[in-house]
Parts: C-alpha cells; sequence; structure tokens
C-alpha cells in the first residue's frame, strides 16, 4: 500500500521548513519586548563604592631565644628569667596575639627551654613554633 501518488519521485527536499525557526524567533522577541523595559525603569542612585579584599592583619612574631648558658633574649633584647612571664602575659593581652617562636642553642639544657614554654602556656598564648635550623 503506497501513500501518495504515483507521480512522487524521490526528490530530494531542498527547501528549509521555516515554521519552527520563525516560532523561535517570535518567541525570543517576545522574551526581550518583555524584559527591556523593566532593565531600563530603575530608579538611579549611586551606589558606595568598597572592595571586597580581606584585611590580612598579620599578628606580630615574638623571637624568644635562649642562648647556650640558658639567657632569655626577647625580640633580641635580654630579659631576666623572673621578667619573662610578665612580658608573655603582655604579649598574650595583645589582639591578634602575637605567634612565639622559640630559638634553643644545641648546647643549652633541655630545662630552660621547657620553663620558657611553660611560661608561654601559661601566660596564654597559644600559638608556639620552634626554629631550627635544616641539614645540609
Amino acid at each position: 500500500m503506497a501513500f501518495g501518488t504515483q507521480d512522487d519521485t524521490d526528490d530530494v527536499m531542498n527547501e528549509i521548513n521555516m515554521t519552527p525557526l520563525v516560532d523561535v524567533m517570535l518567541v525570543l522577541l517576545i522574551i526581550f519586548i518583555i524584559t527591556v523595559p523593566v532593565m531600563k525603569h530603575s530608579v538611579n542612585i549611586d551606589l558606595p563604592r568598597a572592595s571586597n579584599e580581606a584585611q590580612n592583619i598579620k599578628p606580630e612574631t615574638i623571637r624568644l631565644t635562649v642562648d647556650a648558658q640558658g639567657v632569655y633574649y626577647f625580640n633580641e633584647t635580654k630579659v631576666e628569667d623572673a621578667d619573662l612571664p610578665s612580658r608573655l602575659q603582655a604579649a598574650a593581652a595583645q589582639t591578634p596575639q602575637p605567634e612565639l617562636h622559640i630559638r634553643g642553642d644545641k648546647a643549652v639544657r633541655y630545662e630552660k627551654v621547657a620553663q620558657a614554654m611553660a611560661a608561654a602556656q601559661q601566660a596564654g598564648l597559644r600559638k608556639i613554633g620552634f626554629i631550627t635550623e635544616p641539614i645540609n
């Protein structure tokens, strides 16, 4: 059972069906007609300018050095054993709290470094680091 007439030949259709294209273009035209007036009818105001960069406030770094004789140096300044806890408490009260870098001579007794760590902990310092030399 054949559809069509006998006169039909198997020729390739060389015309483009424009109906779907016209339908899509009309829908886009209607969308643009509706949205453009909405964008134009806004209240003109002068907005303030602000940067969105985060402010990186780097905390101060305190260098606590213990030399070979067991003498403390607070930021390269010699400090007596009795004055060290008060200096550390003053540093712990700063905002943002500074980091404490302990540099102990390899010939110093471990007791002196442990006393410095205990004084820093009692003062309330939370960031304590040890400075060492890399192995060559």
